[in-house]
C-alpha cells in the first residue's frame, strides 16, 4: 500500500506515519521539512501548503490513500483535497468533536449539527477550522472522504501535554491534589489506536463521519493516575478530593487538572460521546495501564513534551506547584 501523509512528523501524523512502516508500507509525508524526523525509508516531500503553487511537489504523485490531520485554514485542506483528486482515490481526515455544534448534549453521535464553518476561510478558532477542513474534504471527495472525529488524544508523542503534566507531576512525589470522584468515567483514544483504525478503515474505502474515541468509562480518573503512581514509582500520595470544592476554589477542568470534567459540567459531553459506529467499524482500544506506561518512557526519554509540528503553541495545561499547594493546604483535613 501507498500512503500520503500531509504533515507527518507531529503526534497523531507521526503516529499514523510509524503504523505505515510498521506494516511495511510505501510511505510518502510532504511537508515544509522544519519540524522533526521520519523512520528510515519514508520518502519526504517538501513543501508549503499555505503559500502559492506550494503544493506542487505532489503533482504527479500516486498513493492508495492520503491522511490529513490539518487543524487550520479550512482552505488549505480543500487546495490539498484538489490538488490531489487524480492522485488519490481515498481522503481520510483526522477532524474532532469540538465540530459539534453547542450546546452539545451527552451521547452525542455523529448526526448531530456541527458548527457552521465554510471550505474557502482562512484560520478561525478550532472548532471551524476542523469543521471547515471536514467540509472541504467532502466537497471535493465526497464519500470517499472519511471524517475521524477524535476525542481527546493520549499517547506517546502528546504535544499538547495532559496525560505527561500528571506523570511529571506524580514522579515529583508528595501530597497530589486529584480530582474526584475516583470512579469517574473517563474517554479517550491512544493516537495509535486512532492511527491503525485511520489505515484500516482507509485501505477498505469506508467515507462518512466516526467518533473515533474510547467507549465512555475505557478506564476511570482513579485508574489513570493509580497506572502514572505505579509506573513512575514515585512516593506519591493521590489526594483525592470533591469536585465542588475544586470547582468552588476557581480550579478549571480539563485544563486546570487536565482530562478530569466532572459529571454535571458544561463540558462533560466531552468524555461522554456516542462512539458504537467506530467500535463496530473496527476501533480497538487498548488498556489504560499499556498507554500510561508507553508515554511515560516516552517521556524520560524526550524530557519534555514537544512543540507542536507547524502550528502556534496552545496554552500550558495544568496546576502550577504553589497554586496545587495552595489548594490542598486549604483542604479540611
Amino acid at each position: 500500500m501507498r500512503v500520503l501523509m500531509l504533515g507527518g512528523t507531529g503526534f497523531v501524523g507521526g503516529a499514523v506515519v510509524a503504523e505505515a512502516v510498521r506494516r511495511g508500507w510505501s510511505v510518502t509525508v510532504f511537508n515544509r521539512g522544519l519540524h522533526g524526523k521520519v523512520p528510515e525509508g519514508v520518502h519526504r516531500l517538501r513543501g508549503d501548503r499555505t503559500a502559492p503553487d506550494g503544493l506542487a511537489p505532489l503533482a504527479g504523485g500516486e498513493w492508495d490513500l492520503v491522511v490529513d490531520t490539518w487543524d487550520g485554514a479550512p482552505r488549505a485542506v480543500r487546495d490539498a483535497a484538489r490538488a490531489l483528486t487524480g492522485a488519490v482515490p481515498h481522503y481520510v481526515y483526522v477532524s474532532s468533536g469540538s465540530v459539534y455544534a453547542p450546546p452539545v448534549g451527552l451521547g452525542t453521535g455523529e448526526d448531530a449539527p456541527v458548527v457552521v464553518a465554510e471550505a474557502d476561510t482562512g484560520d478561525g478558532d478550532y472548532p471551524n477550522n476542523k469543521a471547515g477542513g471536514e467540509r472541504a474534504a467532502v466537497e471535493v471527495f465526497g464519500d470517499r472522504a472519511l471524517l475521524a472525529r477524535a476525542g481527546l488524544i493520549l499517547g506517546p508523542g502528546e504535544d499538547i501535554g495532559r496525560l505527561p503534566w500528571w506523570l511529571h507531576r506524580i514522579a515529583r512525589g508528595g501530597e497530589v491534589l486529584a480530582p474526584g470522584p475516583r470512579d469517574l468515567p473517563v474517554q479517550y483514544v491512544d493516537a495509535r489506536d486512532l492511527a491503525i483504525w485511520l489505515l484500516d478503515r482507509g485501505v477498505e474505502g469506508v467515507g462518512g463521519a466516526y467518533n473515533v474515541v474510547s467507549r465512555t468509562g475505557h478506564t476511570t480518573m482513579g485508574e489513570l493516575l493509580d497506572a502514572a503512581v505505579a509506573v513512575t514509582g514515585a512516593d506519591a500520595t493521590l489526594r483525592w478530593t470533591d469536585p465542588d470544592a475544586l470547582l468552588a476554589a476557581g480550579v478549571e477542568p480539563w485544563n486546570d487538572l487536565p482530562i478530569w470534567v466532572p459529571l454535571g459540567h458544561e463540558y462533560r459531553w466531552l468524555q461522554e460521546r456516542d462512539v458504537e459506529r467506530a467500535h463496530a467499524a473496527g476501533l480497538v482500544c487498548r488498556p489504560a495501564a499499556e498507554t500510561v506506561a508507553d508515554t511515560w518512557r516516552w517521556l524520560r526519554e524526550v524530557g519534555q513534551v514537544p512543540a507542536r509540528a507547524g502550528r502556534p503553541a496552545r496554552a500550558a495545561v495544568g496546576l502550577a506547584p504553589e497554586r496545587e499547594a495552595a489548594l490542598l493546604a486549604a483542604l479540611p483535613a
